[in-house]
C-alpha cells in the first residue's frame, strides 16, 4: 500500500506538479470505481495548496508503469497541457526491458490500435494512429534494456508496439503470456525516465528526470 510520503514531487508551481508515479498505482479510477488512486492521494497530499482547484492528470501511464507524470492545477490549465500533448510538443522517454534481441538497433514503430482518452469509458475507444520511436541501450542474457521515445500517447501504445515485434516487455501478462518466457518480473518493466516541455503559462523549458526504481535496479543486477 503506497502512502503520501510515497509520491515524490520533481517539480511544483501554481500551475502544474510533476510526480514520480509508483508502479501499482492507478492514475485515475478504472471502471470499478477504484477510491484509492494518484489523483486521490495527490489531492489530499496538497489538499488547501491553491484555493477551489484540484489536480488532475494531464496524460496517461499505465498502472503497472513508474515515473514521471505531469498534473494540472485546474481543468484550464489540464487543457492547456494536454493540447501541448496532442501537438506531440511534449517530448518523453522512456526505459523498457523486453523480452529477447531486437532485429535492430533502433527504429520507429507505427501502427492503428484502440485508444481511450484520460479518464474515457472503454465503449469510448478509436482506432488512431500510434508512432513509437526505440533505440537500443544494452543486450543482456534473454532481454534488452530499451530507450523509447512514444511520439504519440494512445493506450498502452509502448506495450502493443514491442509485442507487434516480438519482443514483449518483461512482465507483461496483458499483451502476452508470462508463461512464455523464463524471465519473471511482478509487473511491466516500463518506467517513465524523461519529460521537457514549454510550460503553457509560463512559456519556460521544463526539462525533468526520473531515476530507474530499486525493483528494476535490482531485476537488471541479479540478470
Amino acid at each position: 500500500m503506497q502512502n503520501l510520503r510515497a509520491i515524490k514531487v520533481v517539480f511544483e508551481d501554481d500551475y502544474l506538479v510533476v510526480v514520480e508515479k509508483p508502479s501499482g498505482l492507478l492514475a485515475v479510477p478504472a471502471p470499478n470505481k477504484e477510491s484509492r488512486t494518484l489523483t486521490s492521494i495527490l489531492n489530499q497530499q496538497f489538499k488547501n495548496r491553491i484555493q477551489n482547484l484540484h489536480l488532475y492528470p494531464c496524460h496517461r501511464l499505465d498502472q503497472d508503469t513508474s515515473g514521471l507524470i505531469i498534473y494540472a492545477w485546474g481543468k484550464s490549465n489540464q487543457q492547456k497541457l494536454m493540447e501541448e500533448f496532442r501537438a506531440r510538443r511534449v517530448k518523453k522517454k522512456y526505459v523498457a526491458l523486453v523480452h529477447g534481441k531486437l532485429a535492430r538497433a533502433q527504429g520507429t514503430l507505427k501502427s492503428f490500435i484502440e485508444d481511450v482518452p484520460i479518464g474515457g469509458k472503454r465503449f469510448h475507444h478509436q482506432r488512431k494512429l500510434a508512432i513509437t520511436q526505440f533505440k537500443l541501450l544494452q543486450e543482456r542474457r534473454g532481454y534488452s534494456i530499451v530507450e523509447v521515445m512514444p511520439i504519440t500517447g494512445r493506450t498502452n501504445q509502448i506495450r502493443i508496439h514491442f509485442q507487434q515485434m516480438g519482443n514483449s516487455l518483461v512482465g507483461e501478462r496483458k499483451y502476452a503470456f508470462a508463461r512464455d518466457f523464463p524471465l519473471k518480473f511482478k509487473r511491466v518493466a516500463l518506467h517513465a525516465t524523461e519529460l521537457e516541455f514549454i510550460h503553457p503559462v509560463t512559456g519556460k523549458v521544463i526539462s525533468l528526470k526520473s531515476k530507474l526504481p530499486e525493483d528494476l535496479i535490482k531485476f537488471i543486477e541479479e540478470h
